[in-house]
């Protein structure tokens, strides 16, 4: 170990960290949004159409798919938080104030999870940050002819 402060060792690994961390919260949702709209890990599926719950199954299965990806990221993630806080205020801050009181742990954890992602961006290992570095690269090599292999 260095005289560096663990601080500094530890920011390098900042992206992938907040990019791992997108990928788990991702797919965590969109095992959500699959349990609510096909009945998948023993879970009864809603009726499609049902409000609020189908549509909210829906968002969940589609954003946590964009989310897990890292496409369109911050925009899917916005909008899973705002449903996150929707559930809460809705269905469960009527049992209780307080989270545990109402079984709304899920939804807090996920809103504040999602607005992280706003917030902080996808981090490393996201297809939509390998899009942009692909089309930079694209952008950089114009008018630099290919060279015959």
């Amino acid at each position: 170990m260095g005289t560096e402060p663990l601080n500094g060792r530890l920011a390098g690994y900042q992206p992938f960290v907040l990019g791992a961390f997108r990928i788990v919260l991702g797919l965590l949702f969109t095992s959500e949004g699959a349990a609510t709209v096909f009945g998948v890990l023993d879970r009864k599926a809603s009726p499609v159409g049902d409000w609020p719950f189908w549509y909210a199954g829906v968002i969940e299965l589609v954003c946590g798919v964009l989310v897990l990806l890292g496409v369109a990221a911050r925009s899917a993630a916005f909008l899973c938080s705002g449903i996150m806080a929707f559930a809460y205020f809705t269905e469960h801050q009527k049992d209780g104030l307080f989270p545990l009181q109402n079984g709304g742990l899920a939804p807090v954890l996920f809103c504040w999870g999602f607005l992280m992602v706003v917030v902080f961006g996808p981090g490393a290992l996201s297809l939509g940050g390998l899009a942009r570095r692909n089309r930079a690269t694209a952008d950089n090599n114009v008018g630099v002819p290919n060279p015959v292999v």
